[in-house]
């Protein structure tokens, strides 16, 4: 029963974590570890969770997602490829090697989003993601699909750099987008048969009372403050993956 409580409270908190900036899966996914779910499987069963918690979160920023989805074609395209060959990849892997690279990562990705108020403008017209930025969304949908935890810091950082009008707006791209590559990285793993699905199903139900709730609750918080609880989150990842 203490493990059923630890993960639907860690799904409940990481919801709300993950419909702002991304970093939800820093909490569920070591929860299912402790209630002794095997690497694998906790991490595909996590996936399966979350997917349904950026639904809703999704759903919450549906205004913002609603006036600019023109911009999410190419960048949901590249992200579906990006998110197979991570799935894939975690199924054929050990996971170790990746696991080193994640503190670098994140830490670089949060280097960029803090410093991208120096090159980019908040504007009224939204610009697509550039070749370049298609490039990177690639390969952070891999990197989705492989494990995923701080994704979303590594997608709003990428958006920093579209000019869209405000967090909230890249806040509502970044959950469809990771609608995508969640939902794609599940068909490999329903395959491979390694979800826990009871667990997978308490988590999601919290997920999306989190997911809901964090995301009707940070789009009427003023861009500034959103932007200084995603730096912190993206500090505080990177730092706990340093340590271990």
């Amino acid at each position: 029963m203490n493990h059923w409580i630890l993960v639907a409270g860690a799904a409940l908190i990481g919801g709300a974590i993950n419909s702002v900036a991304g970093g939800g899966s820093f909490l569920t996914f070591p929860a299912l570890i402790f209630a002794g779910v095997p690497a694998i499987p906790a991490n595909a069963t996590n996936n399966t969770a979350m997917w349904l918690g950026v639904i809703a979160s999704a759903r919450g920023y549906r205004e913002e997602v609603r006036a600019h989805r023109h911009l999410l074609v190419a960048a949901s395209i590249v992200s579906l490829i990006g998110a197979v060959i991570g799935a894939v990849l975690l199924l054929h892997t050990p996971p170790k090697i990746f696991e080193r690279m994640i503190p670098w990562l994140l830490l670089f990705a949060t280097i960029v989003f803090a410093l991208s108020p120096l090159v980019t403008k908040e504007r009224d017209t939204a610009r697509p993601h550039t070749p370049f930025q298609l490039v990177v969304q690639f390969f952070i949908a891999i990197y989705g699909g492989y494990f995923g935890a701080g994704m979303g810091i590594l997608m709003l950082a990428v958006l920093s750099f579209s000019g869209l009008p405000n967090m909230n707006t890249a806040n509502g791209l970044k959950n469809v987008l990771s609608i995508v590559i969640n939902g794609t990285a599940l068909i490999p793993f329903v395959i491979a048969g390694i979800i826990v699905w009871k667990i997978a199903l308490l988590m999601a139900v919290f997920t999306m009372i989190g997911g809901y709730a964090g995301s009707r609750f940070f789009r009427r918080v003023p861009s500034q403050i959103t932007r200084v609880v995603v730096l912190c989150i993206g500090a505080a990842m990177s730092a706990y993956f340093f340590v271990r």
